[in-house]
């Protein structure tokens, strides 16, 4: 039943979004996706950087406070719902579960690394869904950038994915509760 509910989830999620990206819809909020087998009604769909560009072309001007990729993970042992935002200057806002915010500044070598990770051809042949089977209370990972949405877990993850995850502040994706 459980694998049952989970699909569900997983087409819910899918349609949601594609009917977010022919709706217009723009920006990038605080939405964290609905864990597997979470409420609906508690959060809202992932949120999707603003469009300053065409997808798949590089953002000639970003503007100040615009986001460059969104990870949330979720799952785990302890049932993680984390967020990490980085925007193109470098400044970062990571939230785990109830706690305060924390945010930090890359420095200008660390987020030239992390856009380098991005635009790298390799990342944009990532898969968009895990191809194998998921770890029992492992994380899943949303990685939002240029309003691609690619969804990893904690099984092998491909090279051009471990460079963005290594990139990241903090040392990777947020996954302390």
């Amino acid at each position: 039943m459980v694998r049952g509910v989970r699909t569900t989830w997983t087409w819910c999620g899918t349609l949601l979004l594609a009917g977010a990206l022919a709706g217009g819809l723009s920006g990038c909020g605080p939405g964290v996706p609905t864990a597997p087998g979470g409420s609906p009604s508690s959060t809202s769909a992932p949120a999707l950087p603003s469009p300053t560009t065409e997808p798949g072309t590089p953002a000639s001007n970003p503007q100040p406070g615009e986001v460059l990729v969104e990870v949330v993970v979720n799952g785990g042992l302890a049932g993680v719902r984390n967020q990490l935002v980085v925007h193109y200057d470098g400044s970062w806002t990571s939230r785990s579960g109830t706690k305060p915010p924390r945010t930090g500044r890359q420095t200008p070598a660390e987020a030239a690394e992390l856009r380098a990770a991005l635009e790298d051809p390799a990342f944009a042949l990532v898969p968009e869904r895990p191809t194998g089977s998921p770890i029992p209370d492992g994380f899943q990972y949303y990685v939002t950038y240029r309003h691609r949405l690619v969804v990893a877990d904690d099984g092998a993850r491909p090279p051009a994915l471990q460079r963005v995850f290594a990139a990241l502040p903090e040392g990777g994706p947020p996954t302390n509760p």
